[in-house]
């Protein structure tokens, strides 16, 4: 079996190509077993794999990274573990690869369907994250696309170690191991490669922040599918707030959408709160505050929380709009719907919800927010590949071309027409 270490981007993007060819009709149940051999060498290469890794983090606190980044790289046995069972559960999804419409039979007596194939070759682009990387890979695989891998440079030995245990795993099930291909050189010549690759890779997903999405839609000549950056909106209507329950669930709610996990793409930014629902504002400030999170508020929500004791921050316009990704949320308080509509048309393409007890005002929000996803008395958190039933997720599309939402499997084919005639010709 051949290392990447060596090879060109280019050259990666050869064997790539010559892989998907294969991967494109592979049966199910072969692609399904490349997976759980995959997960078999993940765990025999713990150690291995765990010292790599620990290699980056000691070199990542050395070099000075901030701690959340530290954390967000570092394996242990049991993250290990949690990836080899996650690769397991992709081999157990639904495989989408030839799906085929009802055929129809047109005037001229041909026979018409589509049928659902793969993309092809992937690049994805990421940073931070190892298990990142064994996550595409699965993905990729299960539905029948070839993908080149650039993760950051914090982690080039922990995906040096987890591309050699991929591998392994096709191989010894006789899938190309050049499915899975890892770029280990972390110049950002070697990306820009990769960006500029248009004869061989089918289409780039970038993971990051919003820079390095900015620096894959300005330089590549791949269709980029942006996504995971974006503004979370609450509005939290009137109607919700005349029941003290319906107040504890607003509380809870909003409290899961900021604090479970802040550095989230799909975590609360700006709470938008009717005036009519103010009064029960502190209500809700109180466990976000106890948790840690900075509310930063405009006149009538600052007012409103300090006549209750409580220390929020005067907002600023650059407050909205802002996504924070840290426990930092902004309040802007609204007239009603239409004024709430207005300000997420103009901040919010992500996850948008409303809390409301008015079937009308819930419809409309669903009808005139247009974002990836809408939300009806649910927290944003629910924006996610395994939470929405697809198992798991690449990345969270944000525009409109190719897949918008979590791109689960079915997300990363495409489709094909089939026609079967009988010696027809064009009139």
């Amino acid at each position: 079996m051949t290392t990447t270490e060596t090879l060109s981007v280019r050259e990666m993007g050869l064997r790539a190509r010559r892989a998907a060819r294969v991967l494109r009709s592979l049966p199910t149940d072969r692609k399904a077993a490349a997976l759980h051999a995959v997960a078999r060498e993940l765990r025999a290469r713990e150690a291995g794999i765990l010292a790599a890794n620990a290699r980056d983090v000691a070199a990542a606190q050395a070099a000075g990274l901030p701690a959340p980044m530290v954390a967000r790289l570092r394996l242990d046995a049991p993250a290990l573990a949690a990836i080899a069972r996650d690769v397991e559960a992709v081999a157990a999804l639904p495989d989408p690869v030839g799906e085929t419409t009802p055929e129809r039979t047109l005037p001229s007596g041909i026979r018409v369907s589509q049928r659902r194939v793969p993309l092809g070759v992937l690049g994805v682009i990421y940073e931070s994250r190892p298990n990142v990387t064994v996550d595409v890979a699965a993905l990729a695989l299960m539905s029948g696309n070839a993908v080149i891998l650039r993760g950051g440079k914090e982690t080039v030995s922990s995906n040096a170690a987890l591309e050699e245990a991929i591998r392994a795993g096709l191989a010894s099930e006789g899938v190309p191991a050049e499915a899975v291909q890892v770029i280990r050189d972390p110049a950002r010549e070697r990306m820009l490669e990769l960006l500029r690759l248009d004869d061989l890779v089918d289409a780039i997903i970038p993971r990051g922040g919003a820079g390095l999405h900015r620096y894959c839609v300005e330089n590549a000549t791949v269709p980029v599918i942006v996504g995971g950056i974006g503004v979370v909106h609450i509005y939290l209507d009137e109607s919700f707030t005349r029941d003290p329950a319906d107040v504890e669930r607003a509380a809870r709610l909003v409290h899961n959408a900021k604090v479970q996990k802040p550095s989230a793409c799909n975590a609360l930014d700006t709470l938008l709160i009717h005036r009519g629902a103010l009064p029960a504002l502190p209500a809700l400030a109180r466990d976000l505050m106890a948790a840690g999170v900075t509310l930063r508020a405009d006149p009538p929500a600052l007012a409103t929380l300090r006549s209750a004791g409580l220390d929020a921050e005067p907002a600023s316009e650059a407050d909205y709009g802002t996504e924070f990704l840290s426990l930092t949320a902004s309040i802007r308080t609204v007239p009603g719907l239409d004024e709430a509509l207005d300000f997420i048309a103009a901040h919010g393409n992500h996850t948008d919800v409303i809390l409301t007890r008015d079937p009308a005002q819930a419809e409309r929000f669903v009808a005139d927010v247009d974002s990836a996803a809408v939300m009806v008395n649910a927290s944003p958190r629910f924006n996610d590949g395994g939470q929405l039933g697809l198992g798991a997720e690449v990345a969270i599309s944000t525009q409109k071309l190719h897949a918008r939402g979590p791109m689960g499997l079915r997300e990363l084919t495409t489709t094909k027409w089939v026609v079967v005639g009988d010696g027809q010709v064009r009139a």
